[in-house]
């Protein structure tokens, strides 16, 4: 796959989960956390993750990357809505804020492209994909995490024709 392409996949997958985030959705759902794994493996698979021609500094700034990737993941589930209705499943929704962190999350990780690129670095184009799937593995857990915190609620005693 050309780097094109695969910037093309990237983006149209991270449109696609921004998407579904905005929509009120169950919270435990496992599908989400295939997919992110799936991203990851094809990133690591495509091979080239750290420039062999740098290897401390490729292997930095893969660090860097994935501190990166997994701080935007905790901050978008922060600002993810999550709740517990009267059957008590849980449930979440983006909000305008999970979207603007998306945003942020996406403009740092083109600065760190450009800041690899200026030190002479050359990653593998498929090096996004390790990057996006962890930041949606570390989101989906978080905001897992968070909804099974939530309280239950008491269940409402039936009313009778007695008591009202």
């Amino acid at each position: 796959m050309e780097s094109t392409q695969i910037a093309a996949l990237s983006v149209a997958v991270v449109l696609f989960v921004v998407y579904r985030q905005m929509m009120t959705r169950r919270t435990e759902r496992r599908g989400l956390f295939v997919f992110a794994g799936v991203m990851m493996l094809v990133g690591l698979a495509g091979g080239g993750v750290v420039d062999i021609r740098h290897p401390a500094l490729g292997v930095l700034m893969l660090i860097v990357e994935l501190a990166v990737a997994v701080g935007f993941g905790f901050l978008r589930a922060a600002t993810v809505r999550v709740w517990r209705d009267e059957a008590g499943v849980t449930w979440s929704r983006g909000t305008c804020w999970t979207a603007a962190a998306w945003l942020a999350s996406l403009a740092s990780r083109v600065a760190l492209l450009g800041a690899g690129y200026a030190l002479g670095l050359s990653p593998a184009p498929t090096s996004v994909l390790l990057f996006v799937g962890l930041t949606i593995a570390v989101q989906s857990v978080v905001v897992t995490l968070r909804a099974r915190t939530l309280p239950r609620v008491p269940a409402r005693p039936a009313s009778s024709p007695l008591t009202s």
